[in-house]
């Protein structure tokens, strides 16, 4: 059976679904993001408590996909992705109803849960229906609905919460998750390449531990841990700084800071194609100094130049998760939704961690605290793509 190739009906099928399944999943994960300050005044609770609305969202993602990547060898790719998204939106409209904090995190958690249906698979998905060729470019389409979505949820999060309240906010995200989901659903061209197999745990568990010991697999995981750790890390704590002076700024306007995300759109892409020609190794290391020196130049007091530093890591942020992930599913030789799974695993684990981590640094050494941390994630980050780098076997 033929593989899925570029220029096609169902490639740009293929990419109409992904991307609608993105934009729902990454509108929804992050919807509490741009409000934590809200949720901090509101409930009376810490930015360090508040951005735990994110946090708990994440770990149960990240865990849950260790299971669900199993679960989609034995049940297949697209109904375990169509219901992911469309669970997610029902509950995101139920948490605009919530009567306190710990009713949010109750389903937040749940939210957790049921996410992990898309993103757990869909990369395995690209990774068995897209023709080789055309797999680094489907990927970077793949991430720019990710980022797609992630910057325009919070911004309608920003506005709605602005000229209503954030009760809404969360409620127009799940109506919109729902829209999406039927696209998802009509769009996306059914398996082909998928060959079911019985439900056998030990061997599950047994494929993860193969992919666990494997080197060159063991690295792309801790990168895309503290890659992710420091992108989520900066966009948790940057709208605590831009509300207060001397920015003051309005919801609105601090919402359109995710604006930027429109940069990742464009780095995922092209950097998925530099690294097809030009090798995946020179690339990620290209992009974790972009997010670096982005990172140091969010430190200037300059409202200008700090959105600069914010773009220059989101651009190296989103260049540099297309190479790891489509290295992942290259890399992999078999039981791809398992090396994936893991992979997202260690990703949003480093948001959580991250996140929440980065708050203490905010509480007690403000913006600088924050940045500090980021640097030694992007450096230990460096230093573990140099030594991918001098595995030639994974290169």
């Amino acid at each position: 059976m033929a593989y899925i190739e570029k220029g096609t009906k169902e490639f740009r099928n293929t990419s109409i679904a992904l991307f609608a399944g993105g934009f729902n999943t990454f509108a929804i994960l992050y919807s509490t993001q741009p409000i934590l300050p809200y949720l901090s005044n509101e409930f009376h609770i810490s930015p360090t408590v508040a951005s735990l609305s994110l946090s708990v969202t994440t770990i149960t993602l990240a865990v849950s996909m260790l299971l669900v990547g199993s679960l989609s060898e034995v049940w297949g790719r697209k109904p375990i992705m169509t219901f992911s998204i469309s669970a997610a939106s029902m509950l995101a409209m139920l948490t605009a109803f919530v009567p306190g904090f710990s009713s949010l995190l109750v389903l937040r958690v749940l939210q957790g849960i049921v996410l992990a249906g898309l993103p757990a698979i869909a990369m395995a998905y690209i990774s068995e229906e897209i023709e080789k060729t055309s797999l680094g470019m489907a990927m970077g389409l793949y991430i720019s609905g990710n980022s797609i979505g992630g910057m325009g949820g919070r911004i309608i999060i920003g506005v709605l919460t602005d000229f209503f309240n954030w009760r809404i906010a969360l409620g127009s995200i799940g109506v919109l998750g729902v829209a999406a989901s039927i696209l998802f659903w009509f769009k996306l061209p059914s398996s082909r390449h998928f060959e079911p197999r019985d439900l056998e745990i030990g061997k599950l568990l047994k494929s993860m531990h193969c992919h666990l010991k494997n080197p060159g697999l063991l690295y792309l995981y801790c990168i895309g841990f503290l890659l992710m750790g420091s992108f989520v890390s900066l966009y948790n704590y940057i709208g605590f700084q831009l509300i207060a002076p001397p920015y003051s700024l309005n919801p609105t306007l601090v919402s359109f800071i995710f604006v930027i995300y429109i940069v990742g759109t464009f780095s995922s892409t092209w950097m998925g194609r530099l690294a097809d020609s030009h090798g995946h190794h020179k690339v990620l290391m290209a992009a974790i100094l972009l997010m670096f020196a982005g990172a140091s130049t969010t430190l200037n007091t300059h409202l200008v130049l700090k959105i600069f530093g914010i773009a220059l890591l989101t651009f190296g942020f989103f260049g540099g998760h297309s190479i790891v992930s489509s290295w992942v599913g290259s890399l992999a030789a078999r039981d791809r939704a398992q090396a994936s799974s893991l992979y997202l695993f260690f990703y949003y684990a480093g948001s959580s961690v991250g996140g929440t981590s980065a708050g203490i640094f905010w509480t007690n050494y403000g913006w600088g605290g924050v940045i500090s941390m980021i640097a030694c994630f992007l450096m230990l980050a460096f230093f573990l793509s140099i030594r991918l780098t001098l595995r030639r076997s994974v290169i």
